[in-house]
Formats: structure tokens, C-alpha cells, sequence
């Protein structure tokens, strides 16, 4: 009988009460892995030939060659824009730009024809256009540039050792003008027969220098070459004004003279035309001619302070005193 006293009297009986409500458990099934293990495997094998092929994908672009080895040797050159495959874990792919590039020489000091020593600063434009010789005979585009600038300083002292220090710096010289073009041939030339792979597209001579020790003697040559040159112009300048002035004095003459004597037969023939109208007119009338040369020789001789002395009874008087009988 449970005390009413103790609350923990009756517990007993309500755990007991509980287990014969509760229903048996039912006994769980072992998971089986086995049957996904194989599926696992085929994923992750998928995805790893997945990741190897992506990571042997080359991409050739427009303006490159693109060389695959295969331990060291070149198994294949490709330079057709395009997707491409390469061989995992033996193969390897490298870059060779097609593109044209830019080079710049390292300054240099040559003698001149006539002894002078310059200090040359050049530039040359090239590209690779055979990346297998290149490659076989050169090694990389650092060893074909070091060649390449090797073939144009042996070049440029060859060619400029043949001019004169003036016909170099003389931009009016016509041979300056042909020269960075020789000079690019010739290292063409060279490269070509040994096999270098590369092609020079233009070698340009940048800036000839004089060295410091030798600037001052050279400007104050320059100088008196000008002043040379100058003095040759203003010379014959001078010449050349003497001598149009003298053919223009003698031509003014020659015109004046020949005006003189064209002026003078004219008067001529203008005296003798009017001296026959004149004998025909008067002809016609002898005293009135006679009267008319009288009054001429009155209007010349007599003037407003004349004074004239006649005799009252002379023919003159009488004229002038209007006696006409």
C-alpha cells in the first residue's frame, strides 16, 4: 500500500505501468556501401580525365608559334589559329611571337673613312619566321637577338668605315639615304646562310655622336666649312649682280641710242614734210609769204622790253603806222 506521505511512493508503479504501454523497437538494417562505391569511383575517375584533358588543351593564336616537345625534342611547331592537344605528363607546349619586335642596339663606336671616330646608337625591327631554326641554331629569342646584333654592328662599321665622317651626318647626301637599306640586306644576308630562322625587316641608324674629346674641333671645322660655304654664295651672289647690272646699263644705252636716232630722222622727215607744204603754200602767194616771214621775224626779235629805232619814212614804219600804199 503506498504512503500517502511519500511522493516517490508510487513511482515504481507508474515506470512499470509505462513499459507494458510502450511497443517493441523494431531492430534497424545495416547500410550496404559496397553498392556505391563503384559508381564513385567511375565519377571521380571521369572527373580527373576530365581535368587532365582540359589542363592539355592549347589555344594557338593569331601571331605566334606555338613548339611541342616531348622530353627536350621538338616533336611539332604549330602556327594555324586553333584549339589543340598535347600529350599529358610528356609533352610540353612553349611560345615564339610571329609578331614583328622591336630591337634595340647597344651604342657602338666605329672610325670613319677619314679617321674620325662616331659613337652609333641603332634600332632594327625583325621576326622569327622558321621557329624550328631559330630554335635548333639559336636556342631562344634572346640568343637570336644577342646574333642578330652581332651581324648589323659588323655590318654598320663595314659599310660607315667606307664614308666620310661629312657624308654621314650631310642629310643631303644621297648615299645616307640608301645606306640603312644596304645595311639590312646584308644582315638578311648573313642571317639566312646560317640558318638563323629570323628575318631583319628594317635596321635604322638612330644617332651618330661624336665622342666628347672630339666635339668642339669638329663644330668649330663645321663652322668654318659653312662659313666657307657661305662666303663661296655671296661671292658669286656679288658676281652675278655686277655682271646683270652692266648688261642692263649696256642694254638702257643701246635703247636710249637707238630712241636718239629714230626721234632724229623722224624730226628730220617731219622738218622736210613741212618745209614742202610750206614752199607749196607760199609758192602760191610771194607777198603774202614775205609779209608772213616779216611778221615772224617780228614776233622773235621784238619782246615787250624792245626798243626799236627807225626812220619815219622807212617801208617798216609806214606798215606800222597803217599806212599800207
Amino acid at each position: 500500500m503506498a504512503d500517502n506521505n511519500n511522493p516517490f511512493s508510487n513511482l515504481e508503479e507508474k515506470f512499470n505501468a509505462m513499459q507494458k504501454k510502450k511497443k517493441p523497437q523494431k531492430e534497424k538494417t545495416p547500410v550496404d556501401y559496397k553498392k556505391y562505391t563503384k559508381p564513385f569511383i567511375g565519377i571521380f575517375i571521369t572527373f580527373v580525365v576530365i581535368i587532365i584533358a582540359l589542363a592539355n588543351i592549347y589555344v594557338v593564336k593569331e601571331g605566334e608559334f606555338r613548339v611541342v616537345r616531348q622530353f627536350g625534342e621538338i616533336k611539332d611547331i604549330k602556327d594555324t589559329p586553333g584549339l589543340h592537344m598535347k600529350i599529358p605528363f610528356i609533352q610540353s607546349v612553349t611560345t615564339i611571337p610571329k609578331h614583328q619586335m622591336n630591337y634595340k642596339l647597344s651604342e657602338a663606336e666605329i672610325n670613319t673613312k677619314d679617321k674620325r671616330r662616331i659613337i652609333i646608337d641603332n634600332y632594327a625591327v625583325w621576326r622569327v619566321v622558321n621557329a624550328k631554326e631559330m630554335i635548333s641554331n639559336a636556342g631562344n629569342l634572346v640568343n637570336a637577338g644577342s646574333r642578330m646584333e652581332e651581324f648589323i654592328y659588323s655590318v654598320v662599321r663595314s659599310e660607315l668605315g667606307q664614308l666620310e665622317y661629312s657624308e654621314i651626318i650631310n642629310d643631303e647626301n644621297s648615299s645616307r639615304g640608301s645606306l640603312n637599306d644596304q645595311i639590312t640586306t646584308h644582315v638578311n644576308e648573313l642571317l639566312k646562310k646560317d640558318k638563323y630562322g629570323i628575318e631583319v625587316i628594317d635596321v635604322r641608324i638612330k644617332r651618330t655622336d661624336l665622342p666628347e674629346e672630339n666635339e668642339q674641333s669638329v663644330y668649330n671645322e663645321m663652322i668654318s666649312e659653312r662659313q666657307s660655304i657661305a662666303q663661296k654664295f655671296l661671292s658669286t651672289g656679288d658676281a652675278d649682280k655686277r655682271r646683270i647690272e652692266a648688261d642692263t646699263d649696256r642694254q638702257v644705252k643701246e635703247m636710249l641710242a637707238t630712241a636718239k636716232k629714230d626721234a632724229a630722222m623722224i624730226a628730220a622727215e617731219g622738218d622736210a614734210e613741212a618745209a614742202k607744204i610750206y614752199n607749196q603754200s607760199f609758192s602760191k602767194d610771194p607777198e603774202f609769204y614775205s609779209l608772213y616771214r616779216t611778221l615772224e621775224s617780228y614776233k622773235r626779235t621784238i619782246g615787250e622790253d624792245s626798243m626799236i629805232i627807225i626812220p619815219s619814212d622807212s617801208p617798216y614804219a609806214k606798215i606800222l603806222s597803217g599806212y599800207l600804199e
